[in-house]
């Protein structure tokens, strides 16, 4: 179960004023997932979905670490992009 903080930094950097870029965004995605799920535990998309693929790589690299230091670096990352983007 994810933290208060954790679900407040996710609905924060949904209203951010700026888009991240993709990769800050496919970070966000992958660290999310990780914490929110654990490891990836679905089939990677196929080869004509490009940014299914592109996302379930990101959380795919994040197997192994736990949810809770997924939640610690989620909470973290968002919010650098919160100070940066608002």
């Amino acid at each position: 179960m994810v933290s208060a903080e954790f679900t407040a930094k996710a609905d924060a950097v949904q209203n951010l004023t700026t888009k991240p870029s993709d990769d800050e965004l496919l970070k966000l995605y992958g660290l999310y997932k990780q914490a929110t799920v654990g490891d990836v535990n679905t089939d990677r998309p196929s080869a004509f979905d490009f940014k299914g693929k592109y996302k379930w790589d990101a959380w795919k690299a994040l197997e192994g670490k736990s949810q809770e230091d997924a939640e610690a670096e989620y909470i973290e990352f968002a919010s650098s992009l919160i100070e940066k983007y608002n």
